[in-house]
């Protein structure tokens, strides 16, 4: 009888724990104020002329995954395509092969 008095004044005092950093929480959140970046992070930020060379173009990255996924469609037709052939061709040699027998 004791143990289960102990272990309701455990469970009742984390759950006003958990209210009270719930509350906490909600009080103290920082996402409201906007901090605008330091000079660092700005710096950090712009943009390097010494890498433009290394970024790819947005039209030709838009062309090239365009093309991909024509090719991934084709291909997965291509592949249910041959099994369906494959299905049709095993169905048809079973009718003939009981047609014999």
């Amino acid at each position: 009888m004791a143990f289960l008095l102990k272990s309701s004044m455990i469970s009742s005092r984390f759950r006003s724990h958990s209210q009270n950093t719930e509350k906490g929480l909600l009080s103290n959140s920082s996402r409201g104020f906007h901090v605008e970046p330091g000079t660092r992070e700005k710096a950090l930020l712009a943009e390097d002329p010494a890498l433009k060379r290394f970024k790819s173009h947005k039209s030709s990255v838009r062309t090239l995954k365009r093309v991909g996924d024509v090719l991934t469609i084709v291909v997965v037709a291509g592949c249910c395509y041959e099994i369906y052939v494959r299905a049709t061709m095993r169905e048809e040699a079973r009718k003939q092969a009981g047609e014999i027998a």
